[in-house]
């Protein structure tokens, strides 16, 4: 995080645990009009700077979520990494998609899809090239799709995870990532039975958000650095729990929550490692395993069984790690490339769970 931004949200944490709530709203204020956070790193390793040369632009604005227009599959033995734009209730977002070599037969061989929300002051090619999930996922042939957060909707490029309109079914920033989630399954073919949602720090929380209020879309979430749905309601509320950790609210009676894997640094400061724990609040931990990385990096996992209204969880407490996608390449922002290779536990977490027939 760049030292002014950071040096300012700081300053507003500080103030907020005085009392001074008008001198912090002041120093946030700031802080989003300094446009100080970091530029994201452009994608210049061998593989996305081939992609990039390679971006198909595409227009996708749907009126009818429902009878979407079927997109062109690519030729046999090619993949895609296609650049588009979606409007939904009034919401227009960019996108980018990474499609693998599609399968012989599709409809016989529908693929996984995998949508991967980035951080704060992020972009789609950075957050691909930061966690690497596109070569991930070109191993195991399922989709990637990295919605943009527009910079008109937030100042920091944050998706907007802590106000109340964006933490419901049906509304803001989850009705639109969920209608745009649909359409590239129906009109790319993909398995409706293994739709994925994973994300960083803000996008990690509201991948958590769509994962509690879409679990008839989304068979499994991942949350790297993130907080629980409903951590916060307003900008005061989030900078506490970002910097304390939050309660997760009790679930609704009759909720479901989606199987989950959490990656936290406990080296954070940024998103205290505690929020990674407050999304399991309620799950039963079965298993504890200590463990180090090639790299040497520390870790704990702990698994957590299923239970009714929750599914199985994971959680990877990454010992000496900051706010960075772990096991993550230089070629992107906030990454740690000698962690844990979160983007590969992920994958093979996610594709243990499926969608029963009854949700999709």
């Amino acid at each position: 995080m760049n030292p002014l931004f950071a040096g300012l949200m700081d300053k507003a944490a500080h103030l907020t645990r005085h009392g001074r709530l008008a001198e912090a709203t002041e120093a946030i204020q700031r802080a989003l009009r300094s446009g100080a956070g970091p530029q994201p790193a452009a994608p210049n390793g061998s593989h996305l700077s081939k992609a990039n040369s390679d971006v198909i632009e595409v227009e996708a604005r749907v009126i009818d979520v429902e009878r979407p227009t079927q997109a062109p599959r690519a030729k046999e033995g090619t993949e895609q990494w296609v650049r588009g734009t979606f409007a939904h209730q009034g919401r227009t977002i960019h996108y980018m998609l990474f499609v693998p070599v599609p399968a012989a037969e599709p409809r016989e061989s529908p693929q996984p899809l995998i949508v991967m929300l980035h951080g704060c002051t992020q972009n789609a090619a950075d957050f691909a090239a930061g966690t690497r999930m596109n070569e991930h996922a070109r191993a195991c042939g399922a989709m990637v799709l990295y919605p943009e957060q527009a910079q008109r909707a937030n100042g920091q490029k944050c998706w907007n995870w802590f106000k109340s309109q964006h933490q419901q079914r049906g509304r803001g920033e989850p009705a639109v990532l969920a209608a745009l989630t649909l359409d590239i399954a129906v009109r790319y073919q993909a398995d409706r039975s293994r739709i994925y949602v994973a994300g960083l720090s803000a996008g990690g929380a509201m991948a958590h958000v769509l994962g509690n209020c879409y679990p008839d879309i989304f068979a499994a979430v991942g949350v790297h650095s993130g907080l629980p749905h409903r951590a916060a309601n307003d900008m005061m509320s989030a900078l506490s729990a970002m910097r304390a950790g939050a309660s997760a609210p009790l679930p609704d009676p009759g909720s479901v929550s989606p199987p989950v894997i959490v990656f936290h640094g406990d080296a954070d400061t940024t998103v205290h490692a505690s929020n990674g724990i407050a999304i399991l609040a309620g799950a039963r931990p079965c298993e504890a395993i200590e463990g180090r990385t090639p790299g040497g990096t520390r870790y704990t996992r702990t698994l957590y069984a299923a239970s009714p209204g929750r599914g199985d969880a994971e959680h990877w407490r990454v010992h000496g790690l900051g706010h960075a996608w772990s096991g993550g390449s230089t070629q992107g922002s906030y990454t740690a490339p000698h962690g844990v290779d979160a983007s590969g536990e992920m994958i093979r977490f996610f594709l243990t769970h499926r969608l029963g027939p009854l949700a999709q």
